[in-house]
């Protein structure tokens, strides 16, 4: 595949998306996929826009690994990580195979579906077992597979229990690191990993980390719950602007 880059504005916009989902993700630690995938695929093409955040996002994070490692309770994460080996490649083949536009709807209207699941404030409260886990994991991966929106159920899975914040952090954070070398493997595999896609995200990755650098330092000076309804109304700006119906 050719690794040209997009037209000036296109890119233009997609640093300025990508700016806006680290800020997201380093002030309330979700958000960026949301905000990301719908407005990038309007720019790039889904088959772009989703190989890429997972490109930028797990090389971002990479620093903050070894301690997750440290902290995460290890046998939980390894039973959605085992789901996340179903889901994965049957989200990376809804990916390769639908065309563009119907893509595009179903990544926006999966934008908002998973915007109201983290509204409503809704969590699992009993405990971890090991055939939700599974579940779990497998449905996150097939939602990070299509469009790297596997992150909501994993969160309303693991937040409302009685894990330890520190731990379920951890817990997430390891998760997402597996999850996405199992979505960088299966996009490898599938060809989705081109040159263009590597090209752009030497470009893109600065553009998140400075955002991920500014939302972190936001954090304690804004009130925490003013930025999460931020937060959730550019998701919802995102997902209806990403919409292929402007375009008409």
């Amino acid at each position: 595949m050719s690794s040209e880059l997009p037209p000036a504005p296109e890119l233009a916009a997609t640093l300025a998306v990508a700016l806006l989902a680290g800020l997201a993700r380093g002030f309330s630690g979700f958000g960026s996929a949301l905000i990301f995938i719908p407005l990038a695929s309007a720019t790039l093409g889904p088959r772009l826009a989703a190989p890429l955040l997972m490109l930028v996002d797990n090389l971002t994070a990479f620093p903050l690994i070894p301690a997750a490692w440290r902290r995460a309770d290890r046998g939980e994460v390894a039973s959605l990580v085992a789901g996340a080996l179903v889901g994965a490649p049957a989200g990376t083949w809804v990916l390769l195979h639908l065309d563009a536009e119907t893509l595009r709807w179903g990544m926006c209207v999966l934008a908002i579906a998973m915007l109201a699941l983290l509204a409503s404030g809704w969590r699992y409260h009993g405990r971890p077992a090991l055939p939700l886990s599974l579940t779990v994991g497998a449905a996150s991966g097939l939602l990070s597979g299509a469009a790297q929106m596997g992150g909501p159920p994993v969160v309303a899975y693991w937040l409302g229990g009685a894990i330890p914040a520190a731990r379920v952090r951890a817990n997430i954070m390891l998760f997402f690191a597996a999850s996405g070398v199992i979505s960088a493997v299966t996009y490898l595999i599938s060809g989705l990993l081109a040159p263009t896609v590597l090209l752009l995200t030497a470009l893109v990755a600065p553009a998140y980390a400075l955002g991920i650098w500014g939302g972190n330092h936001l954090f304690g000076r804004a009130s925490e719950r003013t930025f999460r309804r931020a937060c959730f109304v550019l998701i919802a700006l995102a997902a209806l602007l990403g919409l292929p119906v402007w375009e008409r």
